[in-house]
């Protein structure tokens, strides 16, 4: 009985979810192979101004390489927070001033002054998420990243 509960599930959802690479040639480096590398996300954290200029959602793969860069222009004490998406995806590393930090989770980052931060990443769990700037209500404040 077990057996045909399990197989009606499967059904009905379409089987199982697997995450789907870029490339089917991963070679040594796996996940990380350049092949798997979607296109960068550039997010300025000024103060007026918004957050993302492209188009929203942002669509990644889940199980490619995404490198999210960050850049703060010094006009405002600014952060960035999104816990949802920091647990949806494995973080490979975060590059601050050169110096490569290798965290296992993070909740948000703050820019205290003008500077930059490279967030290298496997996009995991489907679904859609928000980084927002705290405190703030304006759209242009956020940005919206589906993960599929």
């Amino acid at each position: 009985m077990k057996k045909l509960a399990f197989a009606l599930a499967l059904g009905l959802t379409g089987g199982p979810v697997l995450a789907a690479p870029l490339c089917d040639d991963l070679g040594f480096a796996g996940l990380l192979a350049r092949c798997n590398r979607g296109e960068p996300v550039e997010l300025t954290l000024a103060s007026g101004q918004p957050l993302f200029a492209g188009e929203q959602p942002v669509e990644l793969q889940s199980g490619a390489y995404y490198v999210l860069n960050m850049t703060a222009d010094g006009s405002a004490e600014l952060a960035l927070v999104g816990p949802e998406f920091f647990r949806a995806i494995w973080i490979n590393e975060v590059v601050i001033n050169d110096i490569e930090i290798r965290a296992m989770a993070l909740d948000s980052i703050e820019f205290d002054a003008a500077g930059q931060v490279r967030l290298s990443f496997i996009a995991i769990k489907p679904g859609t998420y928000e980084l927002r700037i705290p405190g703030t209500t304006s759209d242009n404040q956020r940005v919206q990243i589906a993960i599929r």
